[in-house]
């Protein structure tokens, strides 16, 4: 169940809190895996057991560091926007190292799927949030630059349902986006599935390995 997976994770978290510094903790998976509703449930769960003013947990999804369509139309790549060129791989990494010791308030890029665009300084941490979960595909690739802030994780979750799992999901996806089953299925295999195959192929050993192959109450849990 979708509650046990929280509770796993919350747990490790707990186990893995940092002293003096800032603790930070990746979800990380394929595109449609369910880490981004993870994240937020995670999060939500933590605050929610927490009596204080100051949010005891903040999210911070890697979506927020898309390279704007402007940017990535001329280069040819808008057709594949979400594979690993198509991000500020380099400001994003910078960004969560700053997290670890920082003691002032730092803001965050948060990525509106329904307007296409990443909006600067959308998410705030407050200097007193003693935990910040970050969620996104790439965040444990076995390869530079993402491995330059391997060490900032104290804690790391990789969630990886089968290809055959993802695939349905990416499709219901698209044609959640008025695509016809048809059509979603191409766009589907065309981008989102060579991106979900290289995140399973690369990414690293993670503390702790879900497959979120279920649904939950009858609706899948990867949107």
């Amino acid at each position: 169940m979708i509650k046990q997976d929280v509770e796993r994770v919350c747990d490790l978290i707990s186990s893995r809190r940092q002293v003096e510094v800032r603790t930070i903790v990746a979800i990380a998976g394929p595109p449609a895996s369910g880490k981004s509703t993870l994240a937020e449930t995670v999060v939500k769960s933590l605050n929610t057991q927490q009596n204080s003013v100051v949010p005891f947990a903040t999210l911070i999804p890697m979506d927020g560091y898309h390279l704007d369509n402007g940017v990535l139309e001329p280069r040819g790549l808008l057709p594949r926007k979400g594979a690993p060129e198509t991000f500020d791989v380099i400001g994003f990494c910078d960004a969560i190292r700053r997290l670890q010791s920082a003691r002032h308030e730092l803001f965050y890029p948060k990525f509106d799927r329904h307007m296409d665009i990443a909006i600067a300084n959308a998410i705030a941490v407050h200097p007193e949030t003693p935990v910040v979960v970050v969620e996104g595909n790439y965040l444990l690739m076995d390869s530079d630059p993402w491995r330059t802030v391997a060490d900032a994780y104290a804690a790391t979750v990789f969630i990886s349902p089968t290809l055959e799992e993802l695939e349905s999901r990416l499709q219901q996806r698209w044609i959640k986006h008025g695509f016809d089953p048809k059509s979603a299925l191409r766009r589907a295999k065309s981008n989102d599935l060579p991106n979900a195959q290289l995140v399973i192929r690369n990414s690293r050993k993670a503390d702790l390995n879900l497959n979120q192959n279920y649904t939950e109450t009858g609706t899948r849990y990867a949107f």
